[in-house]
């Protein structure tokens, strides 16, 4: 089971270091087009970062189900993780709809609400890692 828990923890790292990531591509995109910079790299490293924080996030959450499954469905503190895991996909598929806007050319939020919106992830994940580690409940 242990190898099992550090591929689920490799496989988290990997998503959320795309989820990191990606909102700073959207920055740098935004302010690139209001400084009228060729930006179309940045579309296409924004799809590829992507499709890899998508493949990991699948990769995880099943390694997650494969855990859960194994050690059972006990505790408050799980269900509370598994409910910030949810938020954390809709902010996956909130990037993915910037990204779609991106690839359109459509209006876009400014840099500055991407950087906020970057700080999302961080928000979501840090009470995850408590719950895991303390089991408060």
């Amino acid at each position: 089971m242990l190898v099992l828990k550090s591929f689920h923890i490799l496989f988290v790292m990997a998503w959320m270091a795309g989820l990191f990531y990606m909102p700073r591509i959207m920055v740098h995109y935004v302010e690139g087009r209001e400084a009228d910079e060729d930006v179309r790299r940045l579309v296409a490293m924004l799809r590829k970062l992507f499709g890899f924080s998508s493949m990991m996030a699948v990769i995880a959450i099943g390694t997650g189900i494969a855990l859960w499954l194994v050690w059972g469905f006990s505790g408050l503190w799980l269900w509370s993780k598994l409910a910030l895991v949810g938020v954390l996909a809709v902010y996956h598929h909130v990037c993915m709809l910037f990204m779609k806007r991106m690839q359109r050319g459509a209006a876009l939020p400014s840099g500055f609400a991407f950087r906020l919106f970057n700080e999302g992830a961080l928000i979501i994940v840090v009470p995850i890692i408590l719950l895991v580690e303390i089991k408060p409940f």
